[in-house]
């Protein structure tokens, strides 16, 4: 694969490639391999509030001194740049991709629960749920971004599928575009239009111990604890503990939520700094009660309803979801000189769900009929998943190398069986009908008691590419290739048998022409695969299994970053087969099919960094035709396709109140576009904005800086449809209080 991209010597180290923050601050430095140092660096920001402000005569900081330092540990930042897969760590001005990443810092000071809390930042990614269930999916270019294609440390199979706790992260990486050079197949069968990394907190030169403890209307309670050390000769040894929980009701009538995260992170480095080992272990458990689920709707329907009070509540008092993972990675680098590196991973994930849960598909537009269906899931899973290659630095007459090869292995089992009842419960969208248990169960796939193995999938690959820079590294080209053997048995719940044993290439070529050293123009042609997917939810035909399909993309986009202020614009076209589930009848049930395709043409433009002096910006805009073609018979060719809107646009605010030292206004807008929630273009979900507001104070007690934060998400109380992604509609947050404080002991 041929990659140009300059600035920094292809052949100098990663150390050199570090991305640089929006607020100008150059990290510390990052081993040359696509695993995080064990010593990563903190955040540009931590790291220039951490470096103590002392003065020249060796004397302790000053309390003035504290706060300037603490309150520059709060400010919102985005890294140009991050992990990426088979390229390893590089900074974004340098590659032929868009690539950003979102802070532990801005986690943490926006009160984030939840990864989808955290995208909500980023102009070109929205979130919806998961079909018939309260997991998160995310939608990149128009597709889905499946909680299962989530990685860390470009790693797949490791996260927890449908809720992630983003307290245990440093980073919060975003790829737009395919990726099946870069990272390989997603097990899920999404990553199409995107990526999501992870990116593991480890022990940072300077000690941390914070503490956090928050609140939530409408009555949900949590805190957090982030303690790391160093210690041993050189500092060789590191330890990162974070703990996090909260337990409530959320502002949302009736539902609750709960959920533990406990991560450990553990390193060594030798003295040299050649050989770098990491270990990760986490726990999380998350679950839901009562929560508020999708609303399909039903055949006939000729317009969508209006939204309900933002607050309402239609599910039912007996729908839950309880779920457990076990999982970690453990990360082998070694550098054999100047030039080569060698790198190894493997991750497992052991995961436990089960839930009761019910679709209100609603029946009458303007009265809000409904009906409530019931669905009981078990589901076990068990992942591993692992990664080893080598980066080669050389020079052959004017031209420099960057050589990466390597290879990737997965290996997933799910075990799972359901029970849905065909006996339909009468409910309204506006005035539900609550029953004290669910519909017996009338239809039953496997044993719900006893989960047998229903699916296997196992992903060989390996890759090649070489980056060939010249002209003082102002050009690089990079191309490449991974060759990809993907098996997929889908055994049906014992009553049937599929298979599916294909192998599949895909090349990228990359191109990234250095104008200045601030600026870079840059090309991509790069693929896409994917296992076909899976029929999932409350639909006639769960657990069918489609053939996979690859996909090609082509991207052109110029970026700019002077390290304060950064920006970048792309152009793109891709395209995928046309999954979704469809109405089946009016009694609560659908049907998952595929049919025809869609392309996806669009404009991405983003913002970060500070503007003036005290005032930082981070948004964009995202502008997207997503065009559906070959459908049957041409039934809806050169429709749009379903809960894709037109353009989505982000925008957010941090000011530094001048006459306050330590006080800093927030505020944010989101627009999003009207969507269509059915193929022939009929149901019009209309667009909608929402603006959150916020304040934070940085102050001191006993000489320990203390960081109180206070929010207002959806400020106006707006009532409106989030999203109509897979024929769905996914309601809106109500407004919501969120309260913090932070101490840094």
């Amino acid at each position: 694969m041929l990659m140009l991209s300059v600035s920094m010597p292809a052949l100098a180290s990663a150390q050199d490639q570090a991305p640089i923050a929006a607020g100008g601050r150059k990290p510390a430095k990052i081993a040359p391999t696509s695993t995080p140092a064990p010593h990563p660096a903190a955040s540009p920001a931590t790291a220039t509030a951490a470096a103590p402000a002392t003065p020249a005569t060796g004397a302790p900081p000053t309390d003035e001194q504290i706060v300037v330092q603490a309150k520059r540990r709060n400010q919102m930042e985005v890294i140009s740049g991050g992990q990426l897969g088979a390229l390893g760590t590089k900074k974004g001005l340098d590659v032929p991709f868009n690539v950003r990443s979102y802070t532990s810092a801005l986690i943490l000071n926006q009160q984030s629960q939840t990864l989808g809390q955290v995208l909500e930042n980023d102009p070109s990614v929205r979130t919806t749920y998961g079909y018939g269930n309260f997991s998160e999916q995310f939608v990149i270019r128009g597709f889905p971004v499946y909680g299962d294609d989530v990685s860390i440390n470009g790693l797949y199979g490791i996260v927890p599928r449908q809720l992630v706790s983003p307290q245990l992260y440093d980073q919060v990486q975003v790829l737009n575009g395919a990726s099946a050079f870069l990272n390989g197949a997603a097990p899920g069968g999404s990553s199409i239009g995107g990526n999501i990394n992870l990116m593991f907190k480890h022990a940072d030169d300077t000690p941390v111990t914070r503490l956090t403890g928050d609140y939530e209307s409408a009555g949900m309670g949590g805190g957090n604890i982030d303690v790391g050390r160093r210690f041993g000769a050189d500092n060789q040894f590191g330890i990162r503990i974070n703990v996090a929980g909260k337990s409530g009701q959320t502002a949302i009538d009736l539902e609750r939520r709960h959920s533990v995260a406990v991560g450990g992170g553990f390193d060594w480095r030798s003295r040299d700094g050649a050989t770098r080992v990491t270990l990760d272990m986490d726990y999380e458990n998350q679950g839901v009660e009562q929560g508020r689920p999708g609303v399909l709707l039903g055949s006939g329907l000729t317009n969508v309803p209006r939204a309900p009070s933002p607050s309402s509540n239609y599910g039912q008092p007996w729908t839950y979801t309880e779920l457990n993972y076990i999982f970690g990675m453990l990360n082998v680098e070694h550098d054999f000189s100047k030039h080569l590196t060698a790198y190894a991973a493997f991750g497992g994930l052991g995961g436990n769900e089960k839930g009761n849960y019910s679709t209100l598909t609603v029946t009458n537009a303007a009265t809000g009929a409904a009906n409530a269906g019931s669905m009981y899931v078990p589901y076990v899973q068990t992942n591993e998943s692992t990664r080893a290659g080598i980066r080669a630095h050389f020079t052959t007459g004017p031209l420099k190398h960057e050589i990466n090869a390597g290879g990737s292995g997965l290996w997933s089992e799910k075990d799972t069986a359901y029970a849905f009842s065909l006996t339909s419960l009468a409910s309204n969208l506006y005035r539900p009908t609550f029953y004290r248990q669910s519909a017996p169960e009338t239809f039953v796939g496997g044993n719900v008691n006893n989960p047998q193995k229903d699916g296997y999938t196992r992903l060989y690959s390996l890759f090649f590419s070489d980056t060939v820079s010249a002209f003082d590294d102002r050009v690089a080209l990079t191309a490449g290739f991974r060759y990809q053997n993907m098996l997929v048995n889908d055994y049906g719940y014992g009553n049937y048998f599929t298979r599916y044993n294909q192998d599949a290439f895909t090349p990228v070529v990359g191109l990234v022409v250095h104008p200045t050293r601030q600026t870079s123009i840059y090309f991509n042609r790069i693929e896409g695969l994917a296992q076909g997917p899976q029929a999932s939810g409350n639909v006639i035909n769960l657990g069918q299994t489609f053939p996979p399909y690859q996909t090609v993309q082509y991207e052109i986009g110029a970026k700019y970053d002077i390290g304060r202020f950064s920006t970048s614009l792309a152009f793109y076209q891709i395209a995928q087969p046309n999954a979704y589930a469809v109405p089946y009848g009016n009694g609560g049930q659908s049907i998952f099919s595929v049919d025809g395709q869609q392309r996806n043409r669009g404009i991405e433009w983003s913002v970060n960094g500070e503007i003036t002096k005290g005032l930082r910006f981070n948004g964009g805009t995202a502008i997207i035709d997503a065009n559906q073609r070959r459908t049957s018979g041409g039934m809806y060719d050169g429709n749009r396709a379903i809960g894709v809107p037109g353009y989505t646009i982000n925008a957010n605010l941090e000011y530094d109140l001048p006459f306050l030292k330590g006080g800093t206004l927030t505020g944010q807008a989101i627009r999003t576009g009207h969507q269509w929630a059915d193929n022939a273009n009929t149901l019009r979900v209309p667009g909608w904005t929402r603006f959150d507001l916020g304040a934070r104070y940085t102050f001191l007690v006993d000489h320990k800086a203390l960081t109180a934060r206070f929010g207002v998400e959806n400020l106006a109380n707006t009532r409106y449809w989030a999203s109509a992604f897979g024929g769905f509609l996914l309601q809106g947050m109500p407004r919501t209080f969120k309260f913090s404080i932070t101490a840094d002991l």
